[in-house]
C-alpha cells in the first residue's frame, strides 16, 4: 500500500476520550506483585510486573492527553521511577513477540513501581484479551536517545496518518531514520513506523517534507515495507 498526499491543513484530529476505567477485575483494586519483580529501578534495567487497562479520561496529571501516540498510552503508580512523557517499552510475556511503546501520561494511586494501568488500545495492541483484565508483562524504561517518542513531532504526524490508513492496526511503534535537508527550505525527515493487529504485523516508512522556518508541511507519503 502506498500513499502520497498534499494536505492543505491538519489531516487529524483526536477521536474523543472515554472515561470509564476497568475497575471489574479484582487485580484493580488489590496489590498482587508479579514474582519476577527487580528492585534494581536505579539503574532503569528491564523489569517484570502486571498491566491493567483503561478507557482513560480528559483530565491526566501529566497534563498530557490519553490519546497522545494513538492512545500508546500508560499511567504508573505515584512512586513509580518512570516520569511523566518517558517513554516505556512493554512486553507481553506470555507473547514475546508482542510489545508496544507508551508514554506515561497519568498515575494512578496505590499502584506499586511493577505495576502500570495501560490504555484499552495498547492493552489490546499487546495481545492481550480485555476480559482477562491483566497481563504479566515486562517494562523497559527508554532513554531519550532511543525513545521514538523523543524523535520529533513528525514521527506522530505520520503515526496518526498512517493509524488512519491501516484502521484495523494499532501504530505500536516509530523510529526515526534520518532527516535530510532538500534545500535552504525544505527538510525532509524518515520514519520507520511498526504496526500491529491481533494476527499480525506490519512495517510501513513515511516521509515528510516541511519548510524549516514554519514547520508547514509540503507533502507526505507512507509506504509498506
Amino acid at each position: 500500500m502506498y500513499f502520497y498526499y498534499y494536505p492543505t491543513g491538519n489531516p487529524y484530529a483526536h477521536a474523543p476520550y472515554h472515561t470509564r476505567p476497568y475497575e471489574q477485575h479484582p487485580y484493580y483494586m488489590e496489590d498482587r506483585s508479579y514474582s519476577g519483580f527487580s528492585n534494581d529501578f536505579d539503574r532503569q534495567q528491564s523489569v517484570r510486573g502486571q498491566a491493567t487497562w483503561t478507557e482513560g479520561g480528559p483530565v491526566t496529571k501529566c497534563g498530557i492527553p490519553w490519546s497522545h501516540n494513538n492512545y500508546m498510552t500508560v499511567s504508573v503508580g505515584e512512586n513509580s521511577p518512570y516520569q511523566c512523557g518517558q517513554s516505556l517499552r512493554i512486553k507481553n510475556l506470555t507473547s514475546p513477540d508482542k510489545e508496544v511503546t507508551v508514554t506515561v501520561v497519568d498515575q494512578t494511586r496505590g499502584y506499586p513501581p511493577n505495576k502500570i494501568n495501560l490504555h484499552r488500545s495498547a492493552f489490546e495492541a499487546l495481545g492481550a484479551n480485555l476480559e482477562v483484565g491483566v497481563l504479566n508483562v515486562e517494562i523497559t524504561p527508554m532513554q531519550q536517545s532511543d525513545s521514538s517518542i523523543s524523535n520529533g513531532r513528525w514521527g506522530e504526524y505520520l503515526s496518526a496518518i498512517t493509524q488512519t490508513a491501516y484502521p484495523s492496526y494499532y501504530v505500536t511503534n516509530f523510529q526515526a531514520v534520518g532527516k535530510t535537508p532538500m534545500n535552504p527550505q525544505q527538510t525532509k525527515e524518515t520514519y520507520d513506523l511498526l504496526l500491529q493487529s491481533p494476527h499480525e504485523s506490519r512495517q510501513v516508512r513515511g516521509n515528510v517534507i516541511y519548510q524549516t522556518n514554519t514547520n508547514q508541511v509540503i507533502s507526505f507519503d507512507i509506504q509498506e515495507m
